[in-house]
């Protein structure tokens, strides 16, 4: 975040003491706490008070005190301070005195605390109260506290705002970008003044390649927008996986003296949306290769370190995945940054209710919402406008965004439509995947027509929402999720947005774009399967998807099953970020490179049979063209009993595949003969080594499974042997089984304790299995799929040295170690 660090020394307690607020009242026996935090994630998984729709884990009433004198350089200045997130109904103090509310718990709030400050030399009191005693107020995990970063901003009375800055790529020609951007000068000090604005643009290499200059004279209390063109020559333009950035400075001065300096990132590169031919960046037609993804990250909860983000994000970037669709609100600057400079696509999301709430618990049942599960639908209508501008603001210089969205199926929300649609029968089945819309368009429109508008309608607060967006931004468009596009073609919905997102409605995709040929249309939320996928190659307006999920997250536990469930099982990563079967089957089908990999399943516990001609084929039921969000059970490993009929599923992109069983081939198949892009063998099961090999061309790829015998070893790893003492830096380090051979044992798990010598901190620990509700803040765990996960954070400079133990099994791993830094500023 840009600004002065503002997260550390803060004192934090869980409860509700007297005078929290006040300067005089002691603090001692509170917690000491770096910032970010998640106060939530260090619960233990509660059956009875937890809900499985944040699952299963609490909030409560908690309080945060930072101490900090008024320096010299605040003297007769603005002083702001910048929270980037605080779940949830946050009331800031400074010494005594309420300064500010701000409810959402996703977007970022600017504190001026300037007149609240005591004089030179003395010490001030800030205190934040976070009232997330409404634990389960949202559909998924939101964590509570102040689980984002906070900044401090100390700006002259005349001044370019925290979020003051913007610049943007009007048109590409050529060899040559034409530039737009903006200054905001604000004048607070009582008297009209001049001033020279100085505008600069340098490359990654600190080259300057745009100078300008621009007199000023503000009027007392005045704000201006400064208008300013430039061009660059030759521009390194940003793109998918290019994260290439340029550096747009201020530099304003009054008689002579510098009084503010200021900069920001910016990217050139161009979008568009067509609603015939797809998505464009830079001139180039590119496909939405997305993923949906929550703010939390399993064992860290909401308060995610960088490294923890990069590192997920690194394992979609080697899928193909190059957009990520922020369900189902905003996300942390930190992770926009890291988008930036991986070149990750991104869709910005706003909201998940508007103005009627969603039932927590049961998602697009509406039945109840009590105390616990009261949202931010209360405060929607007296904070949307601020906390969707206030996000605009702070990420419209981020390239990697290339959408708002202003809402998440909000549909349901306004019941008096459903029926228009035809979906709504008798059998309750309200998402009918597989229909296109039962009625057609004029039907639907007829019965819409026969509707009164009410006061809150869907479409009236679409126009606000999209009205709002546009006064901060008309370079990206506003789209938004939709469930029911049929009807929310004719109620005004759609009329709102630029384009229009499909949630699950890949079958409407020809009848819709027939129907309302003027506006682009893709997959916003789409399950992770082939067919989903088949339907963007074979029509080329789409632009792409969002698949349901890229990784698991926390929460929505109920859409499985119930307890010992405590989130979404649908991700291409699970919860620790270890791939899974859809994942491979993904990057298989998004990237070029050779790919295969293999997993296996008993006959009669797959999706498989024999027909009447001893063909393998799918179960009366199941069709890969109908698949839903689970992935059909398989196993990464070669273990059954003796002739027992095993389904060899490999997923790969490679031209052909031969399977062979302990040398001896069992057959090639082609990938041109594999309508689900599965390949499948029938395969007795016999003790020993199955090797598959994958052609294209003369490059041949390989994978195996081979039977493995008990568990011998411990393999420890990490993925960094050095990291700083900051925040953001974490060492991942990953535990898996092995047998005597070598071998990854799979299909066996143990419990391990880890034990952590030197300034190392356990943040941590997860096996990535959606069934664990062993305490995160732990060091002992049982394995699943013979692995875990641990994540280590430095507190002090010194060597961090990590060990696992098997007491059951008396075997000791190998010691990982790192070295902790001095953090650098």
């Amino acid at each position: 975040m840009r600004g002065i660090d503002f997260n550390k020394d803060w004192k934090f307690y869980l409860g509700e003491p007297e005078g929290a607020h006040l300067l005089d009242t002691p603090d001692s026996k509170w917690r000491d706490i770096r910032l970010p935090h998640d106060w939530s994630v260090g619960f233990s998984f509660d059956q009875e008070r937890g809900e499985a729709c944040t699952g299963f884990l609490t909030g409560g009433i908690g309080w945060y005190r930072k101490r900090f004198v008024t320096k010299k350089e605040m003297a007769n200045q603005r002083v702001i301070l910048n929270f980037d997130g605080m779940y949830n109904r946050a009331h800031i103090y400074c010494n005594g005195k309420l300064v500010t509310f701000h409810p959402y718990g996703y977007s970022p709030v600017l504190v001026d605390v300037t007149d609240y400050l005591n004089p030179v030399g003395n010490e001030n009191i800030l205190a934040v109260n976070i009232d997330h005693s409404r634990y389960a107020d949202s559909r998924w995990y939101t964590g509570s506290g102040i689980y984002r970063k906070v900044t401090l901003h100390i700006l002259p009375p005349i001044h370019i705002p925290v979020w003051g800055m913007s610049a943007f790529t009007e048109r590409l020609d050529g060899d040559r970008a034409y530039m737009k951007g903006q200054t905001t000068l604000c004048n607070t000090r009582g008297v009209a003044e001049s001033l020279l604005l100085k505008i600069a643009v340098t490359d990654d290499t600190q080259h300057r390649i745009v100078e300008q200059e621009y007199n000023v004279h503000l009027l007392k209390d005045e704000t201006k927008e400064i208008p300013f063109e430039f061009e660059i020559d030759n521009p390194n333009l940003w793109d998918v996986y290019q994260g290439n950035t340029y550096n747009l400075s201020a530099t304003l001065m009054i008689n002579g003296q510098v009084v503010q300096e200021k900069s920001e990132r910016f990217g050139v590169r161009m979008i568009h949306f067509s609603p015939d031919k797809g998505f464009f960046l830079n001139g180039k037609n590119t496909l939405i290769k997305g993923v949906c993804l929550h703010h939390d990250a399993g064992c860290v909860g909401a308060a995610v370190p960088k490294d923890v983000w990069r590192r997920r994000l690194k394992m979609l970037q080697s899928c193909g995945c190059n957009a990520i669709r922020t369900a189902h609100n905003p996300m942390s600057e930190d992770f926009l940054d890291l988008c930036d400079d991986m070149g990750f696509l991104v869709q910005e999301e706003f909201f998940d209710e508007w103005d009627n709430p969603k039932d927590k618990r049961r998602n697009n049942h509406e039945r109840t919402v009590d105390y616990i599960t009261r949202g931010y639908t209360e405060f929607f209508k007296a904070y949307a406008k601020s906390d969707l501008q206030n996000t605009v603001k702070r990420d419209i210089n981020h390239p990697c965004i290339i959408q708002w969205s202003i809402g998440n199926e909000i549909e349901w929300t306004y019941p008096k439509y459903n029926h228009a649609t035809g979906f709504f029968g008798d059998d309750g089945n309200r998402y009918r995947f597989w229909k296109t819309a039962p009625h057609k368009k004029e039907v639907i429109r007829e019965k819409v027509s026969k509707i009164p508008e009410e006061q809150d309608d869907v479409g009236k607060t679409a126009a606000k929402l999209a009205q709002w967006t546009k006064d901060m931004d008309t370079t990206r468009p506003v789209i938004a999720n939709c469930i029911l596009p049929s009807v929310s073609y004719e109620n005004g919905y759609i009329d709102a947005l630029d384009m229009v997102g499909y949630s699950y409605r890949r079958v409407m995709y020809d009848d819709c774009h027939e129907n309302y040929p003027s506006k682009p249309i893709m997959g916003t939320e789409n399950k992770g399967q082939w067919h989903e996928w088949k339907a963007v190659l074979d029509k080329p307006f789409i632009s792409g998807v969002f698949l349901w999920t890229g990784i698991d997250h926390m929460g929505e536990a109920w859409v499985e099953k119930p307890w010992p469930r405590k989130g979404s099982n649908l991700g291409l990563l699970d919860l620790a970020g270890f791939p899974k079967p859809p994942y491979h089957m993904f990057k298989s089908l998004w990237t070029d490179a050779p790919h295969i990999k293999m997993f296996t399943v008993p006959l009669e516990q797959s999706l498989y049979q024999l027909d009447d001609k001893g063909h393998l084929a799918y179960k009366p039921g199941e069709s890969w063209e109908r698949r839903s969000w689970a992935w059909q059970e398989v196993n990464d490993y070669w273990k059954y009993q003796e002739d027992e009929p095993v389904i060899v599923e490999i997923y790969s992109n490679c031209h052909e595949v031969e399977l062979f069983l302990n040398g001896e081939s069992l057959g090639v198949k082609y990938l041109k003969d594999v309508e689900d892009r599965i390949f499948k063998w029938l395969v007795p099961y016999a003790h020993g080594k199955l090797v598959a090999k994958g052609k294209t061309g003369q490059e041949v790829t390989e994978t195996y499974l081979e039977t493995t015998g008990p568990i011998k070893a411990i393999l420890l790893e990490t993925d960094r042997q050095n990291i700083s003492c900051g925040a953001d830096d974490v060492a991942h380090i990953t535990l898996q089984l092995m047998d005597e051979k070598g071998n990854s044992v799979r299909d066996l798990h143990t419990q391990v304790t880890f034990t952590c010598t030197g300034p190392g901190i356990l943040l941590g620990i997860d096996n990535g299995h959606p069934d664990n509700v062993s305490d995160f803040q732990s060091d002992t765990i049982v394995t699943s799929e013979g692995r875990c996960l641990l994540i280590v954070q430095g507190s002090n400079p010194g060597e961090i040295k990590v060990q696992a133990f098997a007491e059951t099994l008396g075997i000791a791993s190998n010691t990982v170690s790192m070295i902790c830094h001095k953090e650098t500023v």
